[in-house]
């Protein structure tokens, strides 16, 4: 029996054998970071950049890297559940001519490396949604470059993330926004919309313990009174579907999907030294 491995630079797949892989077996030498520093942090705090050749994840759980790396879902990674709750700071200068597409791969061979990754993927049917357009239309409006001439579509997304409120704000795809929400929601979320630009979504809504779990970065948060970027949040928001619709003009369907996931066979919890 074959089944479609993951270990390559997506959304290019290949084929592996039933046999535990890691990217170390991979006929394809990935490209590599010039260099790069992985520390273990105790701030969750998720302040990320990339500047030219120079990628910093300030307090990134692992799992969160994880989903960068491979460009899944946090409900299509299985692992330990430390994933969620270990943070690092990782920073990587990127070799010179590398484009941000050959990102993924070198996230992938610095978890090879570091983290001693080895993993497979499998596909695993599971309650989800469709995020499609309201029967009124889409409400967003499409990213435009900054005055100075800057691209703020490369720019930072920020999050919302608090006890009692969830929300995004940045340029983004709509795929990217499906991926965040599913991220929330702990359910995938598939995007059916049919938009293909890059927009700027700005939207909040009330936290739902019984569909979005508080972690550790929200709990953080909340214990030292910073705010983040849902500072300032009013009370009494919509839920998620009803924010979505008057905000965005965007609909949740809840149905039933097929997703490939990645399992997780082994992975160090302490990296390797740098």
């Amino acid at each position: 029996m074959m089944r479609c491995g993951v270990l390559v630079a997506l959304p290019v797949l290949l084929c592996v054998t039933d046999a535990r892989y890691s990217p170390a077996q991979s006929r394809t030498v990935p490209p590599t970071f010039e260099e790069a520093s992985v520390k273990p942090t105790d701030r969750c705090s998720m302040q990320n950049s990339m500047d030219p050749g120079r990628i910093a994840l300030n307090g990134d759980p692992l799992k969160l890297v994880l989903m960068e790396a491979f460009q899944l879902k946090t409900d299509q990674i299985l692992g330990p559940s430390w994933l969620d709750t270990d943070c690092f700071v990782i920073l990587a200068k990127m070799p010179e001519g590398a484009t941000k597409d050959q990102l993924p791969a070198m996230l992938q061979a610095l978890l090879a490396e570091r983290f001693k990754l080895a993993a497979h993927k499998e596909t695993h049917p599971t309650p989800g949604y469709a995020l499609v357009v309201d029967k009124n239309g889409p409400k967003v409006r499409e990213s435009e470059p900054n005055l100075n001439g800057a691209d703020k579509r490369a720019g930072t997304i920020l999050f919302r993330s608090s006890l009692e409120v969830s929300g995004f704000k940045g340029a983004m795809t709509i795929a990217r926004f499906a991926s965040l929400l599913s991220g929330n929601l702990g359910s995938p979320v598939e995007d059916l919309t049919g938009l293909t630009g890059k927009y700027d979504i700005d939207v909040s809504w009330a936290r739902d313990p019984g569909l979005e779990k508080a972690g550790r970065f929200a709990l953080a948060m909340a214990q030292s009174g910073a705010g983040g970027a849902g500072a300032g949040t009013p009370s009494g928001l919509a839920d998620v579907f009803t924010a979505l619709r008057e905000t965005l003009g965007l609909r949740l369907e809840a149905r039933k999907v097929e997703v490939e996931v990645i399992v997780i066979d082994h992975l160090e919890r302490v990296p390797a030294e740098n």
